[in-house]
């Protein structure tokens, strides 16, 4: 394995105000391909010309490793914005793949705790990011497998959630869980919090279970659910042990390939969105 990218802290310049996205990557359910995606994500987003700022909100740290960041180096972490002692300035640092990350070692494990007894507990890491209002045109959460008081933070400080998604019969309950648990955040928390996207990931068209799964989300969630499609690929399984996404691993992979299309169709939303909001066609 080579050896990490060196810690380097990074100010963001910024010549115009330009509305974020903030989106939370999560799923009840592990396995699923949260880091895997925000980590992709990230990378395509960034070859694509976007600003980009992912936060690893799991203490196992993978998202952070798996841009190439040595997470015993990575201090200040989100645990220290979290409680209070950094701040976003402080903290992110600059990958080799053309965004930032605020990454994670297993001292965020002990965040919850602490941050019970704290005031504003559910919205420290929303208050963080209001200081880089503009910096930057996409963040990136990836949530950890729970909902716990970092998933809640997450959830807080997002406008929408991506659901990555495997086509199989126990993620329809997990989505039928996580649904009810983003009604709770919205009506309790976050009331601007809406489902951006369900996102088809380790997607293998050779089974009919796959095929009917991924037509039962096609028909409850319509628009929702993306075009792009995350096929199983071995390079996209390779690529997070040479602490590289597999776009900068091999863009010609068939996983670098998916993800530079969502990333596309993200853009291509967004400008629809926009359009529609400022009255213009789109």
């Amino acid at each position: 394995m080579p050896a990490p990218c060196a810690v380097r802290r990074c100010d963001v310049a910024t010549t115009t105000v330009k509305p974020t996205r903030i989106l939370a990557v999560t799923n009840q359910k592990g396995g699923v391909g949260k880091t895997t995606t925000a980590v992709n994500l990230s990378a395509c987003l960034a070859a694509l010309d976007q600003r980009v700022l992912m936060i690893d909100l799991d203490p196992q740290g993978n998202a952070t490793t798996g841009c190439g960041v040595f997470k015993r180096e990575a201090l200040p972490t989100v645990y220290q914005i979290l409680i209070g002692r950094s701040t976003l300035a402080q903290s992110r640092i600059r990958t080799d793949f053309g965004f930032d990350i605020l990454p994670a070692n297993r001292e965020l494990a002990g965040a919850e705790v602490e941050l019970i007894e704290m005031e504003r507990r559910e919205y420290r890491l929303r208050d963080a990011l209001a200081s880089a209002a503009g910096e930057y045109d996409f963040v990136l959460m990836d949530c950890p497998p729970a909902l716990n008081l970092l998933t809640v933070n997450g959830l807080a400080a997002a406008q929408a959630v991506m659901i990555p998604m495997q086509c199989e019969y126990y993620a329809l309950e997990g989505l039928t869980d996580l649904v009810a648990t983003l009604k709770r955040v919205r009506a309790n928390l976050n009331p601007r919090l809406e489902i951006e996207g369900l996102l088809r990931t380790m997607y293998d068209p050779r089974s009919t279970l796959t095929q009917q799964v991924s037509s039962e989300l096609e028909s409850h969630f319509g628009e929702k659910v993306y075009r792009s499609i995350i096929p199983r690929n071995v390079r996209l399984a390779e690529a997070p042990s040479y602490g590289k996404p597999v776009y900068a691993f091999d863009r010609n992979s068939r996983g670098a390939q998916a993800y530079l299309a969502l990333a596309q169709e993200m853009l291509e939303r967004s400008a629809a969105a926009n359009a529609t909001t400022q009255g213009t066609p789109s």
